[in-house]
């Protein structure tokens, strides 16, 4: 019997739009482009629901995508837990107490939402399902293909089929083959941090607010996330990577049983989750797009994880991503599709820049003691700015409100680190 060519093979697909990776970011850009009646496949090694070491907090603008993709309520009545705020706490004990509906900016909501990503991102993706999108679960893309002018024309999974595509979109997170694959993909050299996230149940005094404690040696965040879980994601610097790969679960038991204040809430506890190790973080794209691709969600930044960026860069990534796509399909010539490309990465860095600065103060920050402490005894007395800088980090609030010299001097910050990140933020 003569086998068909490999273009051929009935197992072989064609979309307009392949986007790989099936989470947050790629179901957001796929609702979007079916819906305007684009076909678009989603292509995503795991089978959903599917765990993902996440802190699992989406910011209050978020909802307002969730809400676009008809999820919101959705997400809701799956239990997902409603967040007023943050309190961080510095080294030396002092609390920072920061709310949403305390700022004088009003988002989408007043509330941040907790939900496990097993949840969430089936939620998104069937609602991607339900406005037109096909999805393929258990198939790994391991490459894309090119033609003779390199230009990417779809991509090659490792049970050896081909998938033809007019654009091929990398959501597919930290790791991102398809950045790789490209060639765009960099990773920082600061601030180096891995962390291991898992779940309990039955920690004490869980509140209304998320947690995030700094201390000398890491930071743990801890949440809400409904039915009586907790989520809990400790991040240390990559150098004790190789000390965590000895042990997961008595590295991380070791730590908060070391934190005086932590202890005794985790001493009746139950872990309900195995402990997964995800990082190192600090890696961004050298562009977020090549000839016939493009990157959004985690495959195109992800910088540190103590802001909680991540779902809300995904969501918004993937639906403002959508137009530039269209206009590339809509394009008469391959130039025409690569320039809308192009503008995408633009309005992007636009939209988001600020926000990376701020990221990049904060860990700054977090990263040292001292300048943490002094942090704490500021915003500490201060909750106007308390509440203004978590409004920032919701989403809701510009992030020029916080990135200029009368709030950053408050905290005596070096002259020249205040300076320098101000006029980022200005010059974009």
């Amino acid at each position: 019997m003569t086998r068909a060519p490999a273009a051929l093979r009935p197992a072989d697909l064609t979309a307009d739009v392949l986007v790989v990776g099936g989470g947050p970011a790629g179901s957001s850009l796929a609702h979007a482009l079916a819906r305007a009646g684009v076909d678009v496949l989603i292509v995503d090694r795991a089978r959903f629901p599917r765990p993902k070491p996440c802190a699992e907090y989406l910011s209050p603008q978020a909802s307002r995508v969730l809400a676009a993709m008809g999820a919101l309520e959705d997400v809701e009545r799956s239990g997902a837990a409603q967040l007023a705020g943050m309190v961080i706490r510095a080294p030396s004990g002092a609390r920072i107490v920061g709310e949403f509906a305390g700022c004088a900016f009003k988002g989408f909501r007043d509330r941040g939402l907790s939900v496990r990503r097993e949840t969430l991102d089936t939620i998104l993706l069937d609602r991607a399902r339900a406005a037109g999108a096909r999805v393929v679960e258990g198939t790994h893309v391991i490459d894309v293909t090119r033609a003779a002018s390199e230009r990417v024309t779809g991509a090659q999974t490792d049970d050896g089929r081909r998938i033809g595509a007019r654009v091929v979109v990398g959501a597919d997170g930290l790791r991102s083959v398809i950045a790789r694959r490209l060639a765009l993909a960099r990773t920082a050299r600061w601030p180096r941090r891995v962390a291991l996230v898992t779940h309990y149940r039955g920690v004490g005094a869980v509140g209304e607010c998320g947690e995030m404690h700094v201390e000398d040696d890491g930071y743990v965040g801890i949440a809400d996330v409904g039915d009586g879980v907790t989520t809990v994601a400790l991040v240390v610097p990559m150098r004790r990577a190789r000390e965590m790969s000895a042990g997961r679960v008595a590295f991380l038991e070791r730590w908060l049983a070391t934190k005086p204040q932590l202890a005794p809430r985790f001493a009746g506890a139950t872990r309900v989750s195995p402990v997964v190790a995800t990082g190192p973080f600090a890696s961004r794209a050298e562009r977020a797009w090549a000839s016939g691709a493009a990157l959004v969600g985690d495959a195109a930044d992800f910088f540190d994880p103590f802001t909680g960026e991540g779902i809300y860069a995904a969501l918004r990534g993937g639906e403002m991503l959508a137009e530039f796509v269209a206009d590339a399909l809509r394009a008469a010539t391959p130039r025409g599709a690569d320039d809308a490309l192009a503008a995408y990465d633009r309005v992007r860095r636009r939209e988001f820049r600020g926000k990376w600065v701020v990221e990049s103060l904060i860990a700054a920050v977090v990263g040292s003691p001292r300048l943490m402490n002094r942090a704490a005894r500021v915003l500490g007395a201060r909750k106007d700015m308390a509440d203004l800088l978590v409004g920032v980090t919701g989403d809701f609030v510009p992030a020029r409100e916080v990135l200029n010299l009368r709030y950053l001097t408050m905290f005596a910050l070096p002259t020249s680190l205040a300076t320098r990140d101000t006029r980022l933020a200005a010059r974009d």
